[in-house]
């Protein structure tokens, strides 16, 4: 990984009002390396420039940041679902963010929960933990429900809610990550499930829509 991409990811950091930890920004840095590396061979995303995975996975995903920091009951957000993680975005990012903060990152294909595995270790995170199964198979105790559960191209919002349901405390909130606002989608949103904010996404370098839709139950 050329060093001199790391002044791009600062730059990006900067445009969107992220001050982070200089060794946030290394372990951000590692994951975008060791990504690279992996999928040359794992095929974990479509997108092979190492500088565009920076700006669609790792920038991506920090835009989400405020959404945990300036939440009003951010003291009880002890446990997060990223479903269908794919090669950990947003996951990884944001655990490396939020080291405070238990990170399950789910996923049905097993050489992305082995790549997920291997970025754990190399990049010593201690709040992530993968999960190598189909949503609707996974379950957990009332206890270990999770406050937050994260979408990010998994599936549309009636499959993703009705597939996570049974592990989102009632509490809890349902956080889908989308290109332009899913009207039908909206529209077609399940008994039980209401829309509590839709906010539109700045992420530098991006020139796409992008938009996270806040669901609760009802």
């Amino acid at each position: 990984m050329p060093h001199d991409l790391t002044p791009y990811l600062l730059s990006g950091l900067a445009k969107q009002n992220l001050d982070l930890q200089t060794h946030e920004q290394q372990q951000l840095m590692q994951f975008i390396t060791l990504l690279s590396k992996w999928n040359k061979v794992y095929n974990l995303t479509s997108i092979s420039n190492p500088k565009d995975m920076i700006t669609r996975h790792l920038l991506d995903s920090l835009v989400m940041l405020t959404f945990f920091n300036n939440d009003t009951d951010q003291q009880s957000i002890k446990e997060v679902l990223d479903v269908g993680t794919g090669g950990g975005i947003p996951g990884i990012p944001l655990a490396i963010c939020l080291p405070d903060i238990h990170f399950v990152l789910l996923d049905a294909r097993s050489k992305k929960i082995r790549f997920i595995q291997t970025a754990i270790a190399q990049l010593g995170l201690k709040n992530v933990t993968a999960v190598h199964s189909r949503v609707e198979d996974y379950h957990c105790d009332q206890q270990a429900q999770f406050d937050r559960i994260i979408s990010r191209a998994f599936a549309s919002l009636e499959d993703m809610l009705l597939f996570c349901q049974h592990l989102c405390k009632k509490q809890g909130k349902f956080f889908a990550m989308k290109g332009q606002i899913p009207e039908e989608e909206i529209a077609q949103l399940p008994e039980g499930f209401r829309i509590e904010a839709i906010n539109e996404l700045s992420v530098a370098g991006l020139n796409a829509q992008r938009h996270l839709l806040q669901i609760t139950f009802s």
